[in-house]
């Protein structure tokens, strides 16, 4: 989709820098432009994630979760570990960041960051599961200011959008909220569905293997190359931005061809966790553009009697 969502805030002014830290690390610290379509999948086995994904200017993060005591979502799919809390870990400061830079994550930031919370683990008890998300709910209302939320039937983008997928079904729960800072996360068999808008399900997110065998080792079939830009297209005529994980385990060759042939077709998100080798992908291979297209030419056909339905108005959300 279109990147013109525009977020809150201006830019904040640069900090001064203390007099014994030398030029060339403060050029080593200082953060990649910003890539949007850029998404970090967290290893199981770092313990802080963010760091590293706002050093590379990554526009987006998934992070396991599961609920601990209190409520408390800690990171990881194994039994909570002291401290390694998502709230303490990324929450606080990715919204800390946030305030200190005028209410943007990046200064050169033009869509919102997209943060995944991805329940897992072995825990699927309802409750347990809807009692973490309130929590969560509870933590995000803290920092509402930098927050993408929906008003009503009314979609702004901010700073940060949180989507929720896993293991937990929210979407109840959200469609009851009048105001609500998180969203739920769908699928591709969620297009044009009455009972997930999206002002309920703003992003699809698929993993590869559930509808392409496609493993960049050869050349991508027309059929799947065909499948992959239509269901791109549908995705953003029904206002939504499409983000890919799951890819296949191969070569950074193969890695590499995926992600071109996603650029190509205008997929919003390409989640990995090489971070390293798909930030420098995206910085030669920027995602294309998505622009409406004009409906195709028809052959005109002589009617008696009105068309049976009245053309259906086109809908638009700023994509957050």
């Amino acid at each position: 989709m279109s990147d013109g969502a525009t977020i809150a805030g201006g830019l904040a002014g640069f900090a001064g820098l203390g007099g014994a830290v030398s030029i060339g690390t403060v050029l080593a610290r200082r953060p990649g432009p910003y890539l949007p379509a850029g998404h970090a999948l967290v290893p199981v086995k770092q313990v802080d994630p963010l760091p590293d994904v706002l050093r590379r200017g990554l526009g987006g993060l998934t992070v396991p979760v599961t609920p601990g005591p209190h409520g408390e979502l800690f990171l990881g799919p194994g039994g909570p570990q002291p401290g390694r809390t998502l709230r303490r870990l990324v929450l606080t400061p990715l919204f800390a960041r946030g305030k200190t830079h005028g209410g943007r994550i990046a200064r050169d930031q033009q869509t919102p960051f997209r943060l995944v919370v991805e329940f897992v683990g072995a825990n699927r008890e309802p409750e347990t599961l809807l009692r973490a998300y309130r929590m969560l709910d509870q933590q995000l209302r803290d920092h509402a200011a930098l927050l993408s939320h929906c008003e009503g039937e009314t979609l702004v983008p901010g700073a940060v959008t949180v989507s929720v997928s896993g293991i937990v079904d929210v979407r109840e729960l959200l469609a009851g909220q009048h105001t609500r800072y998180a969203f739920a996360d769908g699928t591709f068999d969620d297009l044009g569905a009455r009972s997930a808008p999206p002002t309920l399900v703003p992003m699809i997110s698929e993993p590869w293997n559930r509808r392409f065998g496609w493993d960049g080792r050869e050349p991508i079939t027309a059929e799947e190359r065909h499948l992959l830009h239509a269901l791109v297209r549908q995705a953003h005529e029904d206002g939504r931005t499409v983000r890919i994980a799951g890819l296949p385990e191969g070569s950074r060759r193969d890695r590499r061809a995926i992600w071109t042939e996603l650029c190509a077709a205008g997929v919003d998100v390409i989640a990995d966790a090489d971070q390293a080798a798909l930030v420098r992908h995206l910085r030669h291979h920027p995602v294309s553009r998505w622009e409406p297209r004009a409906p195709m030419p028809t052959i005109a056909v002589r009617r008696g009697s009105p068309r049976p339905h009245p053309p259906r108005a086109d809908r638009h959300h700023e994509p957050v």
